[in-house]
């Protein structure tokens, strides 16, 4: 697997619209002969009637016969979402716009990208005086998708200048971020301000998310810097993509810095505690100190720097109490068949004893044991162990210690 394609999907998994979507890896771009929006209708059959796979059964032969039901039942992308609701408005049945936009939104939750497309294509054509910003986004977002952010940018470009609203640019700065597209994603965001339309937080977080998946770090320094002079607070994902960059390049003391700012928030919240104790002990229990030149491996596929990046990823989930989240990272880590260090199972096994997710934790230390490529650190553990009652996380340090000695490992304290 590309290091480019991994780490893209991770950091986008992360975004703050939908934090609690299925990390997936961006799938092939479909051949140019079928990137025609046209082709999104169903054709009649040869026959001249619908093709035997498009037809559902009678409507007396099912329990729920409304019209969500109907389009979820279609299941296969293949099938048509539209023919359905032609057979729809051909039994005299109407669909509001409030109604197709609710199923277009949950066939986008379930990954049914094509069917949602179709919905957002009737809506235009049925409901345009009704369409929304968000419709709009909600569009591009859906192309992108099913066409790629080429077809999405068509799309922006053929909109009425009254419809290229906030939503629409964010939308296309998601699709080319999504497809790295750097140059395009940075004249976006200035037509954007030339258009007296302020990117927003979101938009930000994009920039940043897009220069990490490139590797270009220090522009994430200065997305920082922008956003602070519009004067708009980060989040959470802004200060983990702002720390990891710090960690990546090896300032360890300006880590400690937007902990420290992060610290003195006033909209800090409740997952930040956690955050900011899992980023400091993983700084110290890692060995990660500027001085530390095991970082950048030439003969390797994905260098250690780039590690750093997927394991702040797992302690931002963490933060949110998302164990699901740091079980797909950590799977997505393994599945690249790189060679991992102690520092990334430190990680790992800190974000699931935090959350007190122990045979998750457990499962992890056997692997660590049972790993061809990495000999077990005991010491590393002691490191993690020390680190725990150095932040007063007693109660963790106690299950950790107990865990341990399960696995026939005795955790011991270093002189104080």
């Amino acid at each position: 697997m590309a290091t480019g394609s991994l780490i893209a999907a991770l950091l986008r998994g992360a975004r703050h619209r939908n934090p609690s979507s299925t990390i997936l890896l961006r799938p092939l771009p479909l051949p140019s002969h079928l990137r025609n929006p046209r082709l999104l209708s169903s054709s009649p059959s040869p026959s001249g009637g619908l093709d035997i796979d498009d037809a559902d059964p009678p409507a007396a032969a099912v329990e729920n016969d409304d019209l969500r039901s109907r389009i979820f039942r279609l299941r296969f992308a293949k099938r048509s979402a539209t023919a359905a609701l032609e057979r729809w408005a051909g039994e005299g049945r109407s669909a509001t716009a409030v109604e197709l936009r609710q199923i277009a939104r949950d066939l986008r939750r379930s990954h049914r990208y094509k069917h949602a497309l179709e919905i957002s294509e009737w809506m235009k054509t049925h409901h345009e005086l009704e369409l929304s910003e968000s419709d709009y986004g909600l569009r591009i977002d859906l192309i992108t998708k099913v066409f790629g952010a080429n077809a999405a940018e068509d799309f922006f470009e053929g909109l009425p200048a009254s419809a290229k609203s906030h939503e629409a640019y964010t939308a296309l700065l998601h699709s080319f971020a999504r497809a790295k597209l750097t140059e395009k994603a940075e004249g976006l965001l200035e037509r954007m301000k030339l258009a007296n339309i302020c990117p927003n937080l979101l938009a930000y977080n994009e920039m940043m998310t897009l220069y990490t998946s490139v590797g270009q770090l220090d522009k994430v320094l200065e997305v920082v810097e922008e956003l602070k002079r519009e004067k708009l607070a980060p989040d959470l994902f802004t200060y983990n993509l702002w720390i990891s960059a710090c960690a990546a390049t090896m300032d360890i003391d300006g880590v400690q810095r937007v902990l420290n700012e992060m610290a003195h928030d006033s909209n800090s919240e409740k997952g930040w505690i956690t955050y900011m104790k899992l980023a400091d002990i993983y700084v110290t229990a890692g060995h990660l100190v500027s001085s530390d030149n095991s970082l950048v491996g030439v003969d390797t596929k994905i260098s250690q720097s780039e590690w750093i990046t997927y394991d702040f990823l797992m302690i931002l989930y963490a933060g949110l109490g998302n164990s699901e989240r740091i079980r797909e990272i950590w799977k997505s880590m393994h599945m690249t068949s790189q060679k991992m260090s102690s520092r990334n199972y430190i990680c790992v096994l800190s974000s699931y004893l935090m959350l007190g997710q122990l045979k998750d934790a457990g499962e992890v230390i056997d692997q660590w044991r049972q790993s061809k490529s990495l000999e077990f650190d005991i010491s590393a553990c002691n490191r993690l162990f020390d680190a725990f009652m150095k932040a007063d996380l007693i109660d963790v340090a106690d299950k950790f210690r107990e865990l341990m000695l399960q696995k026939s490992c005795e955790l011991t304290r270093r002189p104080l």
